[in-house]
């Protein structure tokens, strides 16, 4: 059951911190409203990351650049399956990278920074919600 509750906090989160990323990118880009957006399906594939919970304590004696690299390939790995699995159930994916750097329209290496430091930043919400002083 706790890992239940785990993929819900990681998929919500992923929501708020994808609608912050796109809003903030919409400033830059010049829009003073700072729209941000996502797709309620992403709740589900942001909440695959209760499977990293077991990576993060097997690798935590790595050094940070070694276990950020391993979250981006794993990042990048569930990113294309969904996105794949979601094109061939739905007909489309939800999101679709046009740059030059994009694979198949579900993953883009210009993204590389992103997923890297949200590995690195899982590892924190993971730690600290196995110190909370309460069960979620």
């Amino acid at each position: 059951m706790e890992k239940l509750k785990h993929f819900f906090i990681y998929g919500i989160i992923g929501l708020v911190v994808e609608v912050m990323y796109t809003g903030l990118a919409s400033l830059l880009k010049g829009d003073l409203s700072m729209q941000g957006f996502t797709f309620l399906i992403m709740i589900p594939i942001y909440g695959l990351s209760v499977f990293l919970e077991p990576l993060h304590t097997s690798l935590r004696s790595h050094s940070w650049w070694i276990r950020g690299l391993i979250y981006l390939a794993v990042i990048w790995t569930i990113e294309y399956s969904s996105g794949s699995v979601l094109t061939s159930i739905l007909g489309s994916c939800p999101w679709q990278y046009n740059d030059s750097l994009n694979i198949n329209g579900y993953i883009t290496l210009r993204m590389a920074p992103e997923w890297f430091l949200a590995g690195l930043g899982f590892e924190y919400l993971h730690d600290f919600m196995d110190k909370l002083p309460f069960k979620i």
